[in-house]
Parts: structure tokens; sequence; C-alpha cells
């Protein structure tokens, strides 16, 4: 896309109160989004918008990303089958972050790992990070095999 698709964003005020989507991209022109299951509430990925990105998912209703490391633009499960389906949007109070409630589509794995959700670890609290921390593994059985899947297992990320 070559024209922004989104208008700049007002002041404190219009930010905050006003009822116009004027997001706030950062430096890079991207927009982090947090994704859950519509209907459990389960985190199950994040991941960056940029304008284009942003735009279509509005438009078509699937979610589609920005990826930092390819530098390109992807529709989620394009390669897996396991797309998601906005179910609701929402923007915080600044309009620099989103939250995409999603059904999932495919086998229900949000994570290139073959995962449910990209957060299957979880790290310690209350320890001193200094001394090393080791991950604790939560719901981390894959609904699927990444390397069959995508055919590519050194890039496979978001796919």
């Amino acid at each position: 896309m070559s024209k922004p698709a989104f208008p700049e964003p007002g002041n404190k005020s219009a930010l905050e109160e006003g009822t116009a989507f004027t997001p706030k991209f950062d430096a890079h022109g991207l927009l982090p989004a947090i994704v859950t299951d519509a209907r459990t509430g389960e985190v199950l990925m994040f991941a960056y918008m940029n304008d284009e990105a942003l735009a279509r998912t509005i438009e078509t209703g699937e979610a589609h990303f920005w990826s930092r490391s390819r530098g390109t633009l992807w529709r989620k499960g394009e390669t897996s089958g396991n797309a998601q389906r906005v179910v609701e949007m929402r923007t915080d109070c600044d309009q620099d972050a989103l939250w995409l409630k999603v059904e999932m589509m495919g086998k229900a794995a949000a994570c290139h790992t073959g995962r449910r959700t990209c957060f299957y670890r979880a790290v310690p609290v209350g320890e001193a990070p200094a001394k090393g921390l080791t991950l604790r593994w939560m719901d981390a059985e894959r609904e699927f095999d990444p390397e069959a899947v995508y055919n590519r297992p050194d890039d496979t990320k978001g796919r």
C-alpha cells in the first residue's frame, strides 16, 4: 500500500476519548497485537501489524500480520491452514496496541511450533534471574508436526 489506510492520530483527548480509529504505529510503522481465543480467552500469540496488515485484517475479517524477520506481510494460516477469523478487535487507550479475539480455523494451533498457543512455557517468578531460570512446560502438546506442514523447518515463524 502506498497511501496509509488510516488517519494520523489526534491529540491525547481524541485518542483516549474519541471514536475515530487512528492507530499510533511505532517508529518502524508497526503496531503490536495480542491474539486470544474468542471462546476461552486463552492467549494464543503476539505479533505485529503494519498499516497494510491492519487494513487487510479489517477488510477480510482474517488475521494478517507483518513479519519483522522476513520483512513481509502474511495471513495467519496461509501455509498451515490454521487461519484466524477475527471475532472482535479492540484498541488500547492510546491506540498503540491491539487485541484480537479470534476463532481458530483448521487444527486450532496458533503457534508455528505446532502448539495451540505460542505461550507454552512458564517463567518462574520469585527467583533471582542472575542464577539462571528454568522454563516450565505448560500445555505443550503439538497439534501438528511443523516440519511436515511447512516443509521448511528453518523458516516457519508465524506461518
